[in-house]
């Protein structure tokens, strides 16, 4: 650990997290006024990522939905500030972003299940994005197979909606129709 993460006392703010200096080696989160330090994601993860983030900027763009999809953004959350890998944001706000997204003006936030982030992903950040009032929360799971898993915040808890399985087109409607096989974004180039 750098003398940046030493060097503080106490319990972290976001402000501090966005005070540090930039970690190529790390996503660095916020919950609870610890740190939650994970490494970046590998390839699979990233293909996976920017095949998704495409897909839905293309079918967002088709119909004139008026977002826009970012990879890896800071959003602050009930204490604390998480880095999605994927949001469905408001455009306009999007234009005038700098440092993070307000919640607020995230309709989707999609994260990609890894085996660093599985247990986070799955139990801590769907509370977390909950209580920010975030509208939908999407995992992407790719073992053993890719599925995506769409679920709706209901009364301060996210409950699954549809799940699009591998091999298989889905329609999805929400935020903006498009279509989606998971198992399309996992697939290596040839």
């Amino acid at each position: 650990m750098s003398v940046a993460y030493e060097s503080h006392s106490g319990p972290w703010t976001v402000d501090d997290v966005l005070a540090l200096p930039e970690d190529p080696r790390h996503r660095i989160e916020l919950v609870g006024g610890a740190l939650l330090m994970t490494p970046n994601p590998g390839v699979p993860h990233q293909r996976v990522s920017y095949r998704l983030r495409d897909l839905l900027q293309r079918a967002a763009d088709a119909c004139d939905a008026g977002v826009e999809v970012l990879e890896a953004v800071n959003l602050p959350v009930p204490d604390g500030l998480l880095i999605p890998d994927i949001v469905v944001v408001n455009a306009d706000f999007a234009a005038d972003a700098e440092v993070t997204v307000d919640p607020h003006e995230v309709l989707v936030v999609i994260e990609i299940l890894s085996p660093s982030t599985r247990i986070t992903d799955l139990k801590t950040k769907p509370a977390l994005y909950a209580a920010a009032g975030i509208a939908a929360y999407w995992r992407l799971d790719l073992v053993p197979m890719p599925r995506l898993i769409v679920s709706e915040l209901h009364q301060g808890t996210y409950a699954d909606r549809l799940t699009a399985l591998a091999g298989a087109t889905t329609r999805i409607g929400r935020p903006f129709p498009f279509d989606l096989d998971p198992a399309d974004l996992a697939r290596a180039p040839r």
